[in-house]
């Protein structure tokens, strides 16, 4: 083992430690140094049936325990979460690189799910008619699927998770959690806290790995449903596989999410906007903008040239930095693949505005930072267009009119997330109704929806039916059941075996 490995990490099942068997390991990095700080255990197919097998035991009792006693356990890991904020967004940012207030915006956003989750009681609610014939009533009830998996990536290793397990849990289900292998510690913190608030052992488990493990969840005759966040290759193969083998599936997947800039947008408003949501978090989130439409030239110069100058003055450095507004990549090979799209943009003829891949941050050279990096005349038909980059990289599109810039954004073959910057109520209007996508902004950049609301994309971002958190969360981690009933009495006879206008049942 490398003497500058410091710590050994581990999977955290049935409420406790427990350390690998496999013999297999990653390395886990400090982003902002490029050194090695940990090497995480990949559990073996057995491993992961073992896991399987605890939350599976302990289903029956977690699924009887009424929800509002559920709700409790919730409402006091909301409240650890909340006392222990700072500590868990510097343990995500030491392992994925982002800035401290980006890191405690993610695991906030997740938290906002937890006290989502605390309202199962009245989310489980069902439907009721009485009389649907003649001494007959009708209801409905929700109820838990049994053993379910997330597969979550290493861009949100707090967030994404949060958005899964809790409303899992809250239904009733029992979970098998598989996070990024790039960055899991703040992950297996959050069920360690899961089990400080009370939660019995088994129903929330952490297994860390990597294809092996995947494929062990997505097989599993005992896990019922499994949801993903990640790419759209990885995503379908997850989708595909896990419905072959019987399973209900989410897949959450890829991104090019287009900021449409109409000739009339505030450009104040707008440059700030696109700094944000392009270089925030170092462009790797699914929500990120990685295209701007610009409608006219003129538009396209004038953003392109405050542009310029805002990146010129951008702050990169580490999380302990107090003044950085962007942080490393997360590892050295996701650096390498970022800068090769920036060589494949050139080499495809974009022209390169500004140029990132010679930053050097003071004090940390061999840190896993790339500047931010601005593509003008970019064209449908390059791979930078196509492709979904996950790094500080803008591309400018030209568009010569509105309906051009529709086109661009229905055109693309994945559809999260898009936004339009205009002044004009009929251009926004017409925007919100006409886009293929699943989520829109009208002069809001990220349009991430708020945990009440339910989050997801169409086309190629998304395989399945059912959004994640909100509502169709609820409703992915359980299954309806619609009761009939009828009781015989001595008070009133003549009862009627159909329904009105119906034939016999």
């Amino acid at each position: 083992m490398d003497a500058k490995v410091k710590t050994t990490l581990y999977h955290h099942v049935g409420g406790r430690k427990v350390e690998g068997t496999s013999g297999r390991f990653g390395d886990v990095y400090n982003p902002a140094t490029g050194e090695v700080t940990a090497r995480v255990p990949f559990a073996s197919a057995s491993e992961v049936r073992g896991v399987i097998a605890k939350a599976l035991k302990a289903f029956p009792d977690w699924a009887a325990t009424p929800p509002a006693q559920r709700a409790q356990v919730l409402f006091r890991l909301r409240d650890l979460i909340r006392q222990q904020l700072d500590d868990l967004a510097k343990l995500l940012s030491a392992e994925h690189g982002k800035t401290f207030s980006d890191a405690k915006g993610s695991v906030t956003r997740g938290l906002e799910v937890v006290e989502f989750a605390c309202g199962i009681p009245q989310l489980l609610k069902g439907e009721f008619n009485e009389g649907v014939s003649r001494g007959v009533d009708m209801y409905t009830i929700r109820q838990p699927i049994g053993v379910c998996a997330g597969i979550t990536p290493f861009n949100f290793p707090a967030m994404v998770p949060m958005w899964m397990f809790p409303i899992a849990i809250a239904c009733g289900n029992t979970f098998v959690l598989k996070p990024s292998e790039k960055d899991p510690s703040v992950t297996l913190r959050l069920s360690e806290l899961a089990t400080e608030a009370g939660l019995p052992a088994g129903v929330l488990n952490v297994v860390n790995g990597d294809k092996e493990a995947v494929d062990a969840l997505l097989t599993d005759a005992d896990v019922g449903a499994i949801s993903f966040v990640g790419s759209a290759p990885v995503g379908e193969y997850v989708y595909k596989t896990g419905c072959a083998h019987g399973k209900r599936v989410q897949a959450l997947t890829g991104a090019k999410n287009h900021m449409v800039v109409m000739p009339d947008a505030d450009m104040d408003q707008t440059v700030d906007a696109v700094m944000g949501a392009a270089y925030g978090s170092a462009g790797e989130r699914c929500m990120a903008i990685s295209v701007v439409v610009t409608v006219g030239d003129q538009t396209a110069n004038e953003l392109i040239e405050r542009l310029k100058v805002r990146l010129g003055d951008l702050k990169v450095g580490p999380y302990t930095d107090a003044q950085a507004e962007m942080g490393p990549l997360v590892t050295p090979q996701h650096l390498d693949k970022v800068k090769g799209y920036v060589d494949l943009g050139v080499e495809e003829g974009a022209e390169l505005v500004v140029d990132g891949r010679n930053l050097k941050v003071k004090g940390h050279e061999k840190g896993c930072f790339l500047g931010g990096c601005l593509f003008d005349k970019v064209r449908p038909t390059m791979r930078i267009y196509k492709e979904e980059i996950f790094g500080p990289v803008l591309g400018i599109v030209r568009a010569k009119d509105y309906d051009e810039a529709v086109k661009l954004v229905n055109d693309h073959e994945l559809g999260n997330g898009a936004a339009i910057f205009t002044r004009d109520g009929d251009a926004a209007r017409d925007f919100t109704s006409a886009v293929k996508i699943g989520m829109v902004g009208v002069n809001v950049p990220i349009p991430v929806p708020v945990a009440y609301h339910s989050f997801g994309g169409w086309k190629r971002s998304l395989f399945g039916d059912l959004y994640m958190h909100g509502p169709e969360g609820v409703r992915f981690f359980t299954k309806l059941k619609t009761i009939t009933t009828r009781w015989p009495s001595g008070i009133r006879s003549g009862a009627q075996y159909h329904f009105r206008g119906g034939g016999e049942h």
